[in-house]
């Protein structure tokens, strides 16, 4: 919890700094931006690191099959990484640009489900032919 109010006041002081290096030019603010955004995508990564634990733990105890973590950690990953990449898109004025990555990144996610769905068709489909 303190790691992330400490990231809370480094990003308000980014912040202030990209605000006044605005009348300079926009370069120094956009590399100071893509430098926190990736900062901040690396810490909210180690920050993950328990929820890992947990779904390995939740793999063993349910017998889960290893794809299906391992499908998981790819979604989120894909989802958290289009999204700063995203808001970095907006930042340097080019926000259809981050707009077009967030949707390949829904249309990625969607195809890396698709096993994860065939095999609850197939889970309802047993269920419906025993009742």
């Amino acid at each position: 919890m303190t790691s992330f109010f400490q990231a809370a006041c480094a990003v308000l002081l980014a912040v202030i700094l990209i605000m006044s290096f605005q009348s300079q030019g926009k370069d120094i603010g956009l590399l100071l931006s893509v430098f926190v955004c990736c900062t901040l995508g690396s810490l909210a990564i180690s920050s993950l690191q328990p929820v890992v634990s947990f779904l390995e733990r939740l793999r063993d105890v349910g017998s889960l099959d290893d794809g299906m973590l391992s499908l998981l950690l790819k979604v989120v990953g894909i989802a958290l990484l289009s999204e700063i990449v995203g808001l970095v898109c907006a930042d340097a004025g080019n926000s259809a640009m981050g707009k077009a990555l967030q949707i390949l990144a829904v249309a990625m996610i969607l195809y890396l489900s698709l096993p994860a769905f065939n095999t609850l068709l197939e889970l309802v489909e047993t269920i419906l032919e025993k009742i």
